[in-house]
């Protein structure tokens, strides 16, 4: 790219849009590509353009556009489009809901190469249909081709970027306690998992009101396996006192405990479990009080066919403090980012 005065600009290209201003009007004058001739040199002037930006021969420069659509071309997303190139770059757009993915550490090194600059919503973040998922550009008008070849290269063979649409889970829940059981209290768990249920694909098969009894939880997890269960959902008995019989009632099953607590308020005493592939969480009460707990952090990660790891739900740590906000704004807000 070199700058040059008007007048010195007759027949070579611009590489970049003009843009004109008078009498309420905006837009471009003359758009990127244009040749310039004799008669367009009265108009720039008038338009308060003395110089442009012309192409120079063998420079090896691309054009900020042109670098967005190579960006792009390097991380396609199933599920998701990009739109523009508009002002220099390309939108990511959500064709459905899911989970966000990104590789950070890609991200960050594609970001180091120099002038490009991807941003994009956080790992992890459930992504509602239309929602803009990441901005790709570059900081000058024009830079060196080789930049876009070294990020092509990061990126070749590796996924920067996906959207894990939500898969279809049938739902066995189990919900524990004498109170609840004997009919001394009214349960107000199952409400509260039929509600957040409505925003995945998911079929509650079976839900099972349990004495504090640990024959007949098993007994009740194993009828919801054996209707077809995928997901098992339990609550009641998530402490750590002594007679709080549900976490044994897992083992019992023959599942493997991840974590039972977690680095998160609300929901510290989350159980998190397999049974095989087959995920088990232990929902301890703030689910019920609170619009907000990590409960609502780990669906999403189920429903995409995440499988949680211990480390995945140590990282809780950094964004497991719910702000409590007189609204609540969750997921747009720092809670449950890991």
């Amino acid at each position: 790219m070199k700058k040059i005065p008007v007048e010195q600009a007759v027949g070579r290209t611009l590489c970049h849009d003009i843009t004109k201003m008078v009498d309420g009007f905006k837009g471009p004058a003359f758009r990127r590509g244009h040749v310039i001739t004799e008669a367009d040199i009265e108009e720039l002037l008038n338009i308060g353009k003395k110089t442009v930006f012309i192409w120079e021969e063998n420079a090896g420069e691309l054009h900020e556009e042109d670098c967005a659509l190579r960006l792009a071309a390097m991380a396609p997303v199933p599920g998701a489009h990009y739109t523009g190139p508009s002002e220099g770059k390309v939108l990511l757009i959500a064709d459905q809901r899911g989970m966000f993915r990104v590789d950070t550490d890609l991200l960050r090194a594609v970001n180091g190469i120099g002038d490009i600059t991807i941003s994009t919503l956080p790992d992890h973040y459930p992504a509602e249909a239309g929602a803009a998922l990441a901005s790709m550009r570059i900081v000058p008008l024009v830079t060196k081709e080789q930049q876009i070849i070294d990020a092509e290269d990061l990126c070749r063979g590796k996924k920067l970027l996906d959207l894990l649409p939500y898969q279809p889970r049938k739902i066995g829940v189990i919900i524990t306690g004498s109170e609840v059981y004997s009919g001394r209290i009214q349960d107000k768990f199952e409400p509260v998992v039929r509600r957040k249920m409505q925003r995945y694909p998911a079929e509650i098969l079976s839900v099972s009101i349990c004495d504090d009894d640990l024959d007949m939880i098993i007994s009740a997890a194993r009828k919801a396996l054996d209707a077809g269960a995928d997901f098992l959902i339990f609550t009641g008995g998530m402490s750590v006192d002594p007679d709080d019989l549900t976490p044994t009632a897992i083992r019992g099953l023959g599942a493997e405990i991840i974590s039972h607590g977690v680095p998160s308020q609300p929901g510290n005493m989350t159980l998190a479990a397999y049974l095989g592939d087959l995920p088990i969480l232990g929902v301890p009460g703030a689910a019920i009080s609170l619009p907000t707990t990590i409960f609502d952090v780990l669906l999403p990660q189920i429903f995409a066919g995440v499988k949680l790891t211990r480390q995945d739900l140590i990282n809780l740590g950094d964004g497991g403090l719910c702000q409590r906000c007189a609204q609540c704004h969750f997921p747009n807000c720092t809670f449950g980012r890991y």
